[in-house]
């Protein structure tokens, strides 16, 4: 394949796999405000349990098929995973819960510099001014129209803290399986996807329960929330395996800057479909700032230089090896 055609295709699956993870994350947004604000289904924690479990029920189809072949990931591996991954939804939760929307914003906006800080100290990354300013640029236009009130105390500041590291760790750790293991999207899923469901559907309805003062098992299930419960679930699985797809073909800090234009889509359609109350030129001019960063990121990172990661070491060990081989031949020559 040509070296034109080749980037062209590389190109195009990018932007695919992007749109997927939008669409699918931006849906599920508005189903899951439907189900939650408008019909009363506070229960998120057992929701993700079940969102799981439908991504279990996906990957085990998909083995049955022979469309995901067997692979391997250890089981220590596979519990850290699944402890970060657990303690970022429930730490998201609770940080919601007692915190102020405003504050609440701002916790998420720090997930951005954690990734930094880890793709720096255990990936070696180097990232260029102009994507240093164009992640700053999009924290600032997020900020600007998303962070109204802010308000914290000690106990909402600890689950912020937990919720930013726990996240960051996790979505890393996608992206490291992923490389050192050699595991696709559908794999990395269907191994991890099993322990999520059964744990969250352990643990959530007592989260839950705590979170709300409220019962899931006495919830009145109308015909309604049990369409927009399958209809969650069944979106669910588009947006966990994109998020997979997106972290492996790109790096988590990426997933998480051009993410943001899911919180704008968010915030375009919630004016459409659920009223202006909110909208003014103070919240476009941060969308506006947000969408800039957001292209300017894109094309940062992506000049030679914009974010760069070490290969010396491969490099200098493969020299080393044929610098070895030539001198042992140059020896075998001479005798």
């Amino acid at each position: 394949m040509a070296p034109g055609s080749k980037a062209e295709r590389k190109a195009t699956l990018d932007a695919g796999a992007w749109m997927f993870n939008v669409v699918t994350s931006v849906g599920i947004i508005m189903v899951n405000k439907a189900l939650m604000a408008t019909h009363g289904f506070s229960f998120a924690t057992t929701l993700t349990g079940l969102h799981f479990a439908t991504t279990t029920l996906m990957t085990a189809i998909m083995k049955w098929l022979g469309y995901i072949q067997p692979s391997y990931l250890p089981l220590p591996e596979l519990v850290k995973f699944v402890v970060f991954a657990n303690l970022s939804i429930v730490g998201m939760n609770v940080s919601l819960m007692w915190n102020s929307v405003g504050f609440y914003q701002i916790a998420k906006l720090c997930i951005i510099p954690v990734l930094c800080v880890l793709e720096i100290l255990f990936d070696k990354v180097r990232y260029s001014r102009d994507t240093k300013l164009s992640i700053v640029l999009v924290l600032i236009g997020v900020a600007v129209c998303t962070v109204t009130d802010v308000s914290v105390n000690s106990q909402g500041l600890l689950a912020a803290i937990v919720a930013i590291w726990s996240t960051a760790l996790q979505q890393h750790y996608v992206h490291h399986l992923q490389r050192k293991y050699s595991l696709g999207s559908f794999n990395l899923l269907g191994h991890t996807a099993p322990g999520q469901a059964a744990s969250l559907l352990i643990l959530g309805p007592f989260v839950d329960f705590w979170l709300t003062n409220k019962r899931v098992d006495t919830f009145n299930y109308t015909s309604i929330v049990t369409f927009f419960i399958v209809l969650s679930c069944i979106i669910a699985v588009g947006t966990n395996l994109s998020q997979f797809i997106c972290i492996g073909r790109f790096t988590a800090v990426s997933f998480q800057v051009l993410g943001h234009m899911k919180t704008i889509l968010v915030l375009t359609l919630g004016f459409l479909f659920f009223g202006k109350e909110g909208l003014n030129l103070h919240v476009a001019f941060g969308m506006v700032l947000a969408v800039i960063g957001m292209i300017w990121y894109g094309n940062a990172s992506s000049k030679p230089g914009g974010k760069e990661r070490p290969v010396y070491s491969a490099v200098s060990e493969k020299t080393q090896k044929l610098g070895i081989l030539s001198s042992q031949s140059e020896l075998d020559q001479k005798v």
